[in-house]
């Protein structure tokens, strides 16, 4: 699983909830990281690093291309955590095909960090094990819909299926 850049006490506290499932854990960040401040104590970022690898770019790069080719080259089972959506990739898609299998990849691979209301505790939703797109055997379809109407993100999709039976 692969970490997006996140701020200091979610990316600690992201780190202790995922090191618990014994995955193995890359997390993306910025060289500005590994110096002592009051964002970044350098004891606490050891701590980290016993839990999961490092990868520290340059404070001025783009950290999506990393997380990008991080997931991709860790084989298809491998999961990213980001708030980003990556709207500025899908964007550079040359075709609607494309863009439409980058975003079921995308839903596939990434796990959403939600914060709860009082923003202390984080929640994990996980990646979808199955397209959410209409579905039929035989007589019976299923039919992914929401209760009320939301601006989505390409992650968010209808998690409530109405299934209908012909007779």
């Amino acid at each position: 699983k692969s970490l997006g850049l996140l701020c200091f006490r979610q990316l600690l506290d992201a780190i202790n909830c995922l090191a618990k499932d014994n995955v193995r854990l890359l997390v993306l960040g910025r060289k500005h990281m590994l110096i002592n401040s009051g964002n970044w104590k350098r004891e606490i970022m050891k701590e980290m690093q016993t839990k999961a690898d490092f990868f520290f770019a340059e404070n001025i790069s783009e950290d999506d291309p990393f997380l990008l080719y991080a997931t991709l080259r860790s084989g298809k089972h491998c999961k990213f955590v980001t708030r980003d959506f990556l709207r500025d990739h899908k964007a550079c898609l040359s075709d609607s095909v494309t863009r439409h299998l980058f975003r079921k990849w995308q839903r596939g691979h990434q796990i959403v960090l939600s914060l709860s209301g009082d923003g202390r505790r984080l929640k994990f939703l996980p990646a979808f094990q199955y397209d959410c797109v209409v579905q039929t055997t035989g007589d019976t379809w299923h039919i992914p819909y929401k209760d009320v109407f939301e601006e989505k993100y390409s992650y968010q999709v209808p998690r409530k299926w109405l299934c209908i039976q012909q007779k």
